[in-house]
């Protein structure tokens, strides 16, 4: 009797949980994982790799539409000695999937601005991938198109 007693108690505690566990908003999600991101792009068009360090996770990585791979350590020193000079890095066309605690952000991205002296103009589209930790939301890959053609609208 008392081994039932305390399965039951055992088992009406784990459901009494199980709420939240799943309280979880995707909606309200999706929200803080979209202004992480647009607040990520305004840090790389300002080259404010303190909030690009704060956002991206460790063992970050993304993937160029040129097959170029670049870690957070290699994002975060071509800010700080502001390699690339933007004079746009806006996105447009925005979407947020929220899958339990994995995030993906898709958005047309207009870059225009000078690396290492060279004058680059591009429309692209990327993927981002953001992962809940217990520190919060971050950006752990990115996936980008070759440039578009024929973009400047």
């Amino acid at each position: 009797m008392k081994k039932r007693l305390a399965g039951m108690i055992l088992v009406g505690s784990v459901l009494a949980l199980v709420p939240f566990a799943a309280s979880s908003n995707s909606a309200e999600d999706a929200k803080i994982v979209s202004a992480l991101d647009t607040q990520y792009q305004a840090a790389v068009k300002s080259n404010d790799w303190a909030t690009m360090d704060r956002i991206l996770a460790d063992n970050f990585v993304v993937v160029t539409g040129s097959g170029k791979v670049y870690t957070k350590a290699n994002l975060i020193q071509m800010a700080q000695t502001h390699r690339v000079q933007y004079e746009h890095q806006e996105d447009s066309d925005q979407t947020v999937k929220v899958w339990g605690d994995t995030a993906v952000v898709t958005a047309k991205l207009w870059m225009k601005g000078m690396d290492q002296g060279n004058q680059f103009e591009w429309h692209i589209w990327f993927s981002d991938t953001y992962v809940r930790t217990p520190g919060g939301w971050r950006y752990v890959h990115g996936q980008a198109s070759l440039p578009l053609e024929d973009e400047r609208k």
